[in-house]
């Protein structure tokens, strides 16, 4: 039954299909070849298939969980945004798109990078009312686009400190709200996000931002920062590892970051040239350990870990390789099958 329905997927994706029709996907195929097809995808663009791997996807349920969906999320728009031309024939092909799934298309218009992306999401906007919110709050810049979302928030100054001090009054209850701020900081399946992009297009934009968050990996300021920034240079070394143009860029890269980059960026060429990835994860895993024993900087509850559920456990880039779940290549387990990789990895090493 396997190799039935690999051979159904190897079909679809050899034989083109019309612009106006949407290839019929057989729902029991396998997630393998078209995860495969995504990670050759910039040595060899395949435009015309887009919509048939989308479709596996959907069939699939791959968007299940939004926070383990994000390699996938970013391959879609960044084949939105390398085609601007077809961008809009490419949209229509998607549909019709599941009511649940509809946010991923929202979101990967938004997230394309093209110069009229919003008129592209205004004119698919009837075809998902149910979606009639979010889309209105990335017209009106409630919701930031990919390029638009920092990399960590803006810490408040001595002013700042001191205004909110005396502005607040002492006898109010402290309500805590909800917080909805994105950074790539709190919200690691941006970092998948920004792979996908690449897998699609080739950009080197994105992995300028996956360079930028490498300090982080040496960071004992928060366990957010130190998962994404362990996630970023594991990942780089991976990749780099099986692509010489990656490992190139890296390495003319090295000298034009600025002093907190260079060290990192300099173990992830060394770990990608001689081929040693356990070394970055073992790395990872002894600084994280570190963390639970002594507490962060800024005396955080290491317990936290146990709590976050998969977005704590994103590091499963680093467990599962360490487990030997790593599928095709590919560093990071897409679609959630490391979900408590790292905190089962942990338990075992008690």
């Amino acid at each position: 039954m396997r190799y039935a329905a690999i051979v159904i997927v190897l079909f679809v994706l050899a034989h083109p299909a019309k612009a106006a029709v949407t290839p019929e996907i057989d729902p029991r195929a396998s997630l393998s070849v078209v995860q495969q097809w995504i990670y050759n995808y910039r040595a060899k663009p395949d435009y015309a298939h887009v919509p048939a791997a989308v479709r596996v996807l959907f069939h699939a349920q791959s968007f299940k969980e939004p926070e383990n969906s994000g390699i996938y999320l970013g391959f879609i728009a960044g084949a939105i945004g390398s085609n601007p031309a077809r961008a809009e024939q490419l949209v229509a092909s998607f549909f019709p798109v599941p009511p649940e799934d509809e946010w991923v298309i929202v979101r990967a218009i938004a997230y394309s990078g093209l110069p009229g992306w919003k008129d592209l999401l205004r004119s698919v906007a009837p075809r998902m009312p149910g979606r009639k919110v979010m889309i209105d709050s990335y017209l009106d810049g409630t919701l930031p686009t990919l390029n638009e979302i920092p990399l960590e928030e803006t810490k408040p100054g001595m002013f700042d400190k001191v205004h909110d001090f005396f502005a607040r009054n002492p006898f109010a209850k402290d309500d805590k709200k909800l917080k909805l701020t994105l950074t790539f900081a709190s919200n690691q399946d941006l970092l998948d996000t920004l792979w996908g992009y690449y897998f699609a297009t080739g950009s080197h934009a994105p992995i300028l931002r996956i360079i930028a968050m490498l300090p982080w990996s040496k960071s004992r300021d928060t366990v957010d920062k130190l998962t994404v920034g362990s996630m970023a240079r594991y990942t780089l070394a991976s990749y780099a590892v099986r692509d010489v143009g990656l490992r190139e860029y890296l390495r003319d890269e090295l000298a034009l970051q600025p002093a907190p980059v260079k060290t990192p960026l300099a173990e992830v060429i060394e770990a990608a040239d001689t081929v040693q990835l356990g070394a970055v994860r073992r790395d990872a895993l002894a600084a994280v350990e570190e963390l639970k024993a002594k507490g962060s900087d800024a005396r955080r509850n290491l317990d936290f870990w146990g709590q976050v559920g998969v977005g704590a456990v994103a590091l499963g880039c680093v467990s599962a390789a360490a487990l030997g779940q790593v599928a095709i290549g590919i560093p990071c387990v897409i679609g959630g099958s490391a979900s408590q990789g790292l905190l089962s990895f942990w338990e075992k090493q008690q």
